[in-house]
């Protein structure tokens, strides 16, 4: 005789909930009423009383707290990185921008070379007025001879960087304090007068913000750094947008003539100098063009896993060493055929003509030699 299985049928009906869609840890479970009319293992609910026997709250997790709410979501994305490398400025710090002439572009390019050399000395050795004063100095230069949409950029961005230096410096010097033990013990202990102060209204403590505090040495590191960042970067700024890569490998090639007497390979590092010029401004347009092509695809990032993202970013800078692999063989490619065969004392190079004029260097110099006067009179008068 063949025993019929027993056939158990679940059947159950899930409400859609607020709080379970957005929590799916939690369940809720409902009692069935047995029928005697369906057999003892089998059971159906199509029709029945909903009975909860699981009641639960909604989680402190749902609702975050106020502060959580006003700060600022999708501050980095890969989106808006991608558009800001390709929304960059198309004449970067070492490219040349013929027009408009300015003063600048009639200056021998051996002044210009002595400027760059006193701005990185004089930030070190002058007065923290002196140090404001030059970045100002620079400031109001750059707007005057750089087109709008450069110095906006340009000025733009290495005040920021010569910013958070200086917070991080000027804050971060002596806030933590040093652990000295004294060798003697204090006057009082052995019956001596304290020692009055040198100074009256003297504070070596200048700002303090908890834990932070800007002391006179703090504020004297974080504005050297500063100072000579913005000098460096500006300077460098404005001396390669003035000067073709030519006239700076000729007024290069004259201050190290003396050193080929003694064996420095003068012709190496001027051609070198010179292809370095001429790539990296190549390097620069591959960026950001790979960039927009990127950005005009029109990607949907908020679809794409993370690890799909980090596969575009490779992707992005893979391109780029594949295309400046390619120019660097096209320029290898066009000096041996303009007969380069390695000997660079042999081979002869073209240098643009002079484009100095001699009024526009009189004032150079004059100009030089009086912010060279004023930064050493700053070390004795300002106090």
């Amino acid at each position: 005789m063949n025993t019929p299985l027993l056939q158990i049928h679940l059947t159950t009906n899930f409400t859609p909930n607020s709080l379970a869609s957005r929590n799916p840890l939690i369940f809720f479970v409902h009692q069935c009423p047995p029928n005697p009319i369906i057999p003892k293992y089998t059971y159906s609910s199509p029709r029945y009383n909903r009975k909860t026997l699981i009641k639960c709250a909604e989680n402190s997790d749902s609702n975050p707290p106020k502060w959580v709410r006003l700060l600022p979501n999708n501050i980095i994305s890969a989106e808006k990185i991608l558009r800001s490398i390709a929304g960059a400025t198309s004449s970067p710090i070492c490219q040349f921008i013929s027009s408009p002439t300015t003063f600048l572009h009639s200056v021998d390019p051996r002044i210009k070379l002595a400027w760059l050399l006193i701005l990185v000395v004089i930030p070190a050795r002058s007065h923290i007025n002196m140090r404001f004063g030059l970045i100002t100095f620079l400031a109001v230069l750059s707007v005057w001879i750089l087109p709008r949409q450069v110095w906006v950029d340009q000025l733009g961005r290495t005040a920021l960087l010569s910013g958070i230096l200086f917070l991080m410096l000027g804050l971060g010097a002596d806030s933590v304090p040093m652990v000295v033990q004294s060798r003697t013990p204090p006057p009082s202990m052995m019956g001596l007068p304290n020692i009055p102060p040198s100074f009256d209204g003297y504070s070596y403590l200048l700002f303090k913000l908890g834990p932070l505090q800007l002391t006179r040495k703090g504020l004297s590191v974080a504005s050297t750094t500063a100072c000579l960042t913005f000098t460096i970067f500006q300077s460098a700024s404005l001396c390669l947008t003035t000067t073709t890569p030519e006239q700076l490998a000729f007024a290069l090639q004259w201050f190290m003539k003396p050193l080929a007497y003694v064996g420095a390979p003068v012709a190496e590092v001027i051609l070198t100098l010179l292809l370095s010029l001429r790539f990296i401004n190549l390097v620069f347009d591959e960026v950001r063009i790979v960039a927009l092509g990127i950005v005009s695809r029109r990607i949907h990032w908020q679809q794409l896993a993370t690890m799909e993202t980090v596969e575009v970013f490779f992707t992005y800078i893979r391109r780029i060493f594949k295309n400046i692999f390619n120019h660097a063989e096209q320029i290898t490619q066009a000096m041996t055929v303009r007969g380069f065969r390695g000997d660079s004392s042999s081979h002869k190079i073209y240098f643009s003509s002079s484009s100095s004029a001699p009024i526009p260097n009189m004032v150079s110099l004059m100009t030089l030699v009086g912010l060279v006067s004023a930064a050493a009179l700053s070390e004795y008068m300002l106090v």
